[in-house]
């Protein structure tokens, strides 16, 4: 080539292919649904639509490769201010589709893992980055399968066949991918860029990470006690060496002798703690200084070095594990957590004697400072999402207070407007109180007072200082009225039809007389049985009891779909009774201030948990960048566990990767 190849002329060139591209793909995935009998469910639905996926994809490719162009992430998110009707949710169906993507990410990865390795670090050298990361490559897999799963979507299939459709697509994206990817690393070789493609960014981290994965032992992941009783078998082993200038072996020192010794294996231990490459400067710095108190307590209490469960340890793992949220080392939440532990550190340096209870007693500051921390941070989108979640519980709440509602009115006297007003739009007022501001709201609970307030305001006054009372409290009372329907924006008609009977009531009753006399629906149906026949009511009688509630319950089909479940996701699906106990056991962890590893929205991020709803059906995650939100539901959750798309980056401790790394020193030992 003339010309060395550039950010532009590369996305250029996938962009003239991309036509091809998506024709190609249209064709293969015909092509399979009709040969495959065992996807006949999905025939109906590609027939119907299929002229549309080259130009869906096209359209969905356009936006984000321009982006790429111009030097922009295609898949960056753009923050925005986060209220009732702008929160945005991830919920099972979305949680889906990121499953969709990151199974069509895998598989190009898995294919051309070597060729996305040379983009990488090409993007990367020409941004200067010296670390580069798949996010700088703007033609990283994940921008396709966005694309793909997209034009999938207008398919008119629910989320389980856009999956499965997502599978039959994906081995044709993975080959038509393939080859752009190496027409792109071929014009970087051809222009002799060879050694920046191949090399670029791989330095002394990268060989401490490899050694690291490479540490865990085969089989059962070693423990501290494990390790200790290797040390001790070493130590106890007679080692010769012969000394100079003497002809005779003795016992000496051999190389593992220096873990000789708790205080040696401790020694040993921390080097590879303050060693771990997920340590940022600043918690390495106080890493080092909390070892003069480890130090000091291993002298006093041997448990130290045998339980990896000891508050020490639990300590260190949850600084390490808090520590490794954040990307950058001035972040100003991350600083703030230092100057708490700062001071924590220094108590434990200067205490005259420690124990493992000073330790557990930290460990439970750090815990409720790492809470505080996230929900401060999360406040703002809390309060709209736990509004979101009152909102999905508005039916449920109106089908039950217009249940207790109407019991309570069973046995009183009222006219059929007012009856008629309380039992709906007023329990709609109520909820909409209870969405608003929560379902123990004083707003609520006003609300709901106002009813008993009302019924007691149509009572019969015998007494002149009794209506004098109540003529007093007439006008608060009717403004809360209208203060309701004007919540609910109750028509203007209906409006006036309701207080123009309430005054009319309320007119007789302070003039000493009863309001009109409504019978209750008891009291209709006792008259009614006065007017029939013994064999009439007997029949009567016989037809209610046939009809009462438990009665339908027990006898009519219901339709289960329609009652209030937990959704449970692909997790529990797979019918094992195993399976379903670890995933709510897994759930039941979930807590604030827990940091996650996790694929939303077509991408990998780490954020923390800000906020849980009461009803453990709703979750804030606050991401490194603290103006990143991402809110999910359970299902979401669950259906991203299910696929191995989030984990709890404590899952991999700070201790239990140190005792990995010093067991595999003492494998490779001579």
């Amino acid at each position: 080539m003339s010309h060395a190849p550039s950010l532009q002329s590369l996305v250029d060139e996938v962009i003239v292919r991309m036509p091809a591209f998506s024709h190609a793909v249209a064709h293969k995935i015909q092509d399979d649904l009709k040969s495959d009998p065992l996807l006949h469910s999905l025939q109906y639905a590609w027939a119907v639509s299929k002229g549309r996926f080259p130009t869906d994809f096209q359209a969905a490719i356009q936006p984000l490769l321009e982006a790429a162009r111009h030097g922009e992430d295609p898949l960056q998110r753009r923050g925005s201010p986060l209220g009732l009707q702008s929160l945005s949710l991830v919920d099972e169906k979305q949680a889906l589709q990121d499953v969709s993507i990151a199974h069509v990410v895998s598989a190009v990865e898995e294919q051309s893992r070597p060729e996305l390795h040379q983009l990488v670090n090409f993007f990367a050298a020409l941004r200067g980055i010296a670390r580069p990361m798949k996010q700088d490559n703007p033609l990283r897999p994940a921008v396709f399968a966005n694309a793909v799963v997209t034009a999938i979507q207008n398919l008119q299939l629910d989320g389980e066949g856009c999956y499965a459709m997502t599978k039959v697509a994906t081995p044709h994206v993975v080959a038509a991918l393939g080859e752009i990817y190496q027409t792109l690393c071929e014009q970087m070789r051809s222009a002799q860029l060879a050694p920046l493609v191949e090399g670029y960014g791989i330095g002394s981290t990268r060989d401490v990470e490899a050694r690291l994965r490479q540490a865990a032992v085969p089989g059962a992941t070693p423990t501290l006690d494990t390790l200790a009783r290797r040390v001790d078998a070493i130590n106890s082993r007679p080692q010769t060496l012969r000394q100079p200038g003497h002809d005779s072996t003795s016992q000496a020192l051999g190389p593992n002798t220096l873990l000789r010794g708790g205080g040696d294996l401790l020694s040993r231990l921390y080097d590879q703690i303050l060693a771990d490459p997920k340590l940022l400067p600043p918690v390495k710095a106080l890493m080092s200084r909390l070892q003069v108190a480890v130090a000091r307590l291993s002298r006093t209490d041997p448990s130290l070095l045998r339980r990896q469960d000891h508050p020490v340890w639990s300590l260190l793992n949850r600084v390490a594990g808090h520590g490794a949220g954040f990307k950058r080392a001035d972040d100003e939440r991350l600083r703030q957590f230092l100057d708490v532990m700062n001071g924590i550190v220094q108590q434990l340096v200067e205490a005259p004697l420690l124990t493992g209870l000073q330790f557990q007693q930290a460990l439970g500051v750090v815990d409720q400072h790492i809470r505080e921390q996230a929900s401060r941070h999360g406040e703002r989108s809390a309060s709209a999402l736990a509004a979101l979640e009152r909102e999905s519980q508005r039916t449920a709440w109106l089908e039950l207070l217009q249940s207790q509602l109407k019991e309570q009115l069973s046995d009183t006297a009222l006219s059929p407007t007012l009856r008629k007003f309380l039992l709906k739009p007023w329990v709609e007022v109520i909820v909409q109180n209870m969405v608003l501001y929560g379902r123990e709201a004083p707003q609520a609970e006003a609300s709901i007072e106002l009813v008993d307030e009302l019924l007691d305001s149509l009572q019969q006054r015998q007494s002149e200082a009794a209506r004098a009372q109540l003529r007093t409290r007439l006008p608060a009372l009717i403004q809360r009225v209208e203060s309701g329907m004007e919540l609910i924006a109750f028509p203007a008609d209906k409006r006036q039809v309701v207080l123009q009977d309430l005054m009319t009531q309320h007119g007789r009753v302070l003039s000493g007389l009863p309001p009109h006399h409504h019978p209750a629906p008891s009291d209709r149906a006792a008259a009614a049985r006065r007017d029939l026949s013994p064999e009439e009511l007997l029949q009567q009688l016989l037809n209610e009891r046939e009809s009462q509630m438990p009665s339908r319950w027990a006898h009519d089909q219901v339709n289960r779909g329609e009652l209030p479940t937990v959704p449970v996701g692909l997790y529990s699906e797979a019918g094992s009774p195993d399976a379903r106990i670890a995933l709510q056991a897994w759930m039941g962890n979930l807590q604030v201030g827990n940091w996650y590893h996790m694929f939303v929205q077509s991408q990998w991020i780490t954020a923390q948990v800000a906020w849980i709803s009461e009803s453990r059906q709703f979750f804030l995650f606050v991401g490194q960048d603290a103006d990143e939100r991402h809110s999910l539901t359970r299902g979401a959750i669950e259906q991203l566990l299910a696929n191995g798309l989030i984990t709890a980056l404590e899952e991999d401790t700070l201790v239990q990767r140190a005792v990995s790394s010093l067991m595999q020193d003492l494998d490779d030992a001579p």
